[in-house]
């Protein structure tokens, strides 16, 4: 916004309201708010039928094709200003390029907000809450320009000082420092998101070596950003050597843990011990891994409930990971058949029951043996081996279970159960002695 004495801009405006010109403006305005509306339009068609935008990329892409109506009415009616400038008042013009400049920056700040803190599509009541209040001040501030007030406002808050330490600062630096400060963060953390997603898309390059690009990236954007804002600000960038003895301190004393986690993140993305969609067991935990934070790993198990795991324990304990460098799992599962059973041709049929479940690899067929004899009959045991550990392996021993069961039924295989014998030795006393006594 320009520095324009806005105390005239209200009265030229009553003024204009007899003067030919203002239907020329009028026409302007409509003309720019139809154009800018069905641009605006075609854009959000266009974004709802392509099939490539998909999640998260299509519910930003819709986020700022919202900015664009307001952005291109405003350009509009700025090209359409300086060309009626040459004949014409136009301060009308003057008052709706702010108003829908404002409609600019309010849906601009959504755009990043959402960009950042609702990747999926979710926004909170928090991020409604805040986007309500900052769209009231932004408005404000509107008001504020075209009655002139502004003006008075902004001197108040300039003559207003505060004592901070051994220096005075006015009301108004402060809030020209943290504007600054929430802005430079704020493009830091959409340009992070921005290249988090460019980097996940690209092919041929290691998962975990995209995830480790996009966090550094992001906090080197994030550290860029922060002292960036401290120079506008006018703070000496020396004074952070001070912060940085503190927090080296900090480390030392109380923050070894979470310092370690982060460590021990990077570490697990750098030598790729782990990857997303790996089936592990570490301590007490097992499951998928469906995130590898900075601090934490996250296992889902097979029955829905999500683990977090402190990255230091996958680093510093040992871990079982099914799906390495290979695949292929073996499972067994154990059986009993009676003595007077042909072995040869249980044998046979063991391993041709779990062949014929799907989740069963063919390239290495099941192998059954001989455990031991048992007590009421004998010991069994077939071997298989599955290519998708992921999918857990209860569903595939029963899967195999039941075709056993069925090959038995249909084979007649009889399967023991126990059967004991009970001797008495000795005789009972005469029942006549009982009641003798």
């Amino acid at each position: 916004m320009n520095s324009l004495p806005i105390t005239n801009l209200l009265t030229d405006l009553l003024g204009d309201l007899n003067d030919p010109g203002l239907l020329w403006q009028l026409g302007a305005i409509a003309f720019s708010v139809l154009l800018g509306w069905a641009l605006g339009r075609r854009l959000s068609r266009r974004v709802r039928s392509g099939e490539a935008h998909q999640g998260a990329l299509q519910f930003g892409v819709e986020s700022f094709s919202r900015v664009i109506v307001p952005l291109v009415i405003v350009v509009l009616l700025a090209l359409a200003k300086a060309v009626l400038a040459k004949w014409h008042h136009v301060n009308l013009m003057k008052v709706a390029i702010p108003i829908f400049g404002s409609l600019v920056v309010i849906r601009f700040t959504f755009y990043l907000l959402r960009r950042v803190f609702a990747r999926h599509g979710q926004v909170g009541a928090t991020m409604l809450t805040f986007e309500k209040v900052f769209q009231l001040m932004v408005w404000l501030a509107v008001v504020l320009y075209i009655t002139g007030l502004w003006v008075d406002v902004f001197a108040f808050l300039d003559d207003t000082v505060l004592p901070i330490g051994k220096h005075k600062v006015s009301i108004a630096s402060i809030l020209q420092a943290a504007v600054s400060v929430v802005v430079l963060l704020m493009l830091a953390l959409w340009a992070g998101t921005a290249l988090d997603e460019r980097l996940m898309k690209v092919q041929g390059m290691n998962s975990n070596l995209r995830v480790v690009m996009a966090r550094m990236g992001r906090a080197i954007l994030i550290v860029v950003a922060v002292l960036a804002s401290l120079s506008l600000v006018g703070i000496d960038l020396t004074v952070l050597s001070v912060f940085g003895g503190a927090l080296g301190v900090g480390l030392g004393l109380g923050l070894q843990k979470i310092a370690s986690n982060y460590i021990s993140g990077f570490v697990i993305l750098l030598d790729r011990s782990l990857t997303i969609g790996d089936m592990i067991t570490v301590d007490k935990y097992s499951g998928k891994v469906t995130q590898i934070n900075t601090r934490y790993t996250v296992l889902q198990g097979l029955d829905g409930v999500e683990s977090i795991v402190p990255n230091e324990m996958l680093v510093s304990g040992a871990v079982q990971n099914s799906s390495l460098s290979n695949k292929m799992l073996w499972i067994s599962t154990n059986v009993s058949v009676a003595y007077d059973s042909d072995l040869d041709f249980v044998l046979e049929l063991l391993e041709k029951a779990a062949a014929s479940v799907e989740r069963v690899s063919s390239t290495q067929p099941p192998a059954a043996q001989l455990l031991s004899f048992g007590a009421d009959g004998l010991d069994l045991r077939v071997g298989f081996w599955i290519g998708d550990p992921e999918n857990g392996r209860g569903g595939v021993i029963s899967d195999v279970n039941r075709a056993i069961w069925r090959a038995f039924k249909e084979n007649r295989i009889s399967v023991p159960f126990p059967q004991r014998e009970m001797r008495i030795v000795g005789t009972f006393p005469p029942a006549d002695a009982g009641r003798a006594a």
